[in-house]
């Protein structure tokens, strides 16, 4: 476990690394980014409060099964996603265009940002996010596991 100073600054660093995780998701059709980035950033969040507290306590906070369950419900949510869209081919944008969620058209020209135009592409980014920060949360909890039964 580090000192009370780190602690306090992982404290107060986590939930801004959640927020701009979060953000470059549910930005990545717009910007550069998506659900692989931002997933990776969010799980670095969490190894920030792994290393700030230490294996003991944090494995308490984040189970290893709560981990693989977001990998598998990330992954299943994209590729049911992915068979919405099966009527008209595998991976087909059905909502775009559709004026409903995640649905309004864009203009021609710059897009101004809004965030409900780009059809499953957001859904699809979410589900990546969930996947990753499932993926790399869990090898990080592995590691620091197998690295307290190396040390004894």
């Amino acid at each position: 476990m580090m000192s009370k100073i780190v602690r306090t600054q992982a404290n107060f660093l986590y939930p801004l690394i959640l927020i701009f995780g979060f953000y470059i998701v549910a930005h990545g059709h717009l910007t550069p980014g998506g659900g692989f980035q931002g997933g990776a950033v969010i799980a670095t969040a969490v190894a920030l409060v792994a290393v700030a507290y230490g294996y003991g306590r944090i494995s308490v906070w984040i189970k290893k099964t709560h981990l693989t369950a977001a990998e598998g419900i990330g992954l299943l949510c994209f590729i049911i996603t992915a068979f919405f869209g099966i009527g008209t081919s595998f991976f087909y944008n059905f909502l775009a265009s559709s004026g409903g969620l995640f649905g309004n058209r864009v203009g021609y020209g710059v897009n101004p940002g809004y965030l409900n135009t780009a059809g499953t592409i957001p859904i699809m980014n979410l589900a990546v996010g969930i996947e990753v920060l499932g993926g790399l949360g869990v090898i990080l909890m592995y590691l620091m596991s197998y690295r307290m039964e190396v040390r004894g």
